[in-house]
């Protein structure tokens, strides 16, 4: 099994996620610049990536603030989603189409809830059972990554027992942590996404790829 972060590892949405975030803060007399929201936030649940942009730096520990970011940021985002267009990675679909041939599971995890990924996955008219295997959120667990929680669901949900037959793929240092606390084979950072080769490097990955299809000699030497 594979399992993808989302948004900039999957789903392209020239990180909106991530400039909404950025506006929601700023709104509250903030000027916290794109690249701190996404060095601080990238990969984590929501909620949490405000909290720990707060805390980095403004240095302000305050779970009533950022609720209130939070319930401002979630129109927002509903707002921006509707306006944009959501595009896949390149070579998504292509690399979808060859893992399934090679009989390997395509799971997509990530820091959304479950009503803004389906609302991606819908306007990339992905389907379970046929582009992908399965979907797993922040929504269906209790633990945020780098908590292991969604890789483990997913592995329950396919009856995996060994996280040796996994592998976590995601464009920020958090699915590189997650995935090396769930026991993946691999943890591969792409940098399609939120975080820089250096920034992906930092946490150790096993590789980084530029590209998705760069994932299939991984799967295939083994």
């Amino acid at each position: 099994m594979v399992v993808f972060d989302m948004a900039g590892t999957t789903v392209n949405e020239n990180n909106v996620v991530y400039k909404t975030l950025q506006q929601a803060i700023n709104a509250k007399g903030f000027d916290i610049s794109l690249p701190q929201v996404l060095a601080a936030g990238a990969g984590k649940e929501k909620l949490q990536a405000i909290k720990s942009i707060l805390s980095v730096y403004v240095e302000k520990e305050d779970d009533q603030l950022s609720e209130a970011i939070y319930q401002d940021f979630l129109p927002r985002l509903a707002k921006a989603y509707d306006t944009i267009d959501i595009l896949p990675q390149d070579n998504a679909a292509a690399l979808f189409r060859a893992l399934k041939k090679r009989g390997i599971l395509v799971v997509l995890n990530t820091g959304y809830g479950a009503v803004t990924a389906q609302s991606l996955i819908s306007k990339l008219g992905w389907k379970k059972g046929v582009d992908i295997d399965g979907v797993i959120t922040a929504s269906d667990v209790k633990n945020s990554r780098p908590d292991p929680a969604m890789i483990l669901l997913a592995m329950q949900q396919f009856g995996i027992t060994d996280p040796g037959e996994v592998i976590k793929v995601g464009d920020s240092v958090i699915d590189i942590e997650e995935g090396r606390a769930a026991g993946c084979r691999f943890s591969i950072g792409i940098t399609t996404g939120a975080h820089t080769r250096d920034q992906l490097e930092s946490a150790a990955p096993d590789y980084v790829i530029n590209n998705l299809l760069d994932l299939l000699p991984v799967v295939d030497q083994q």
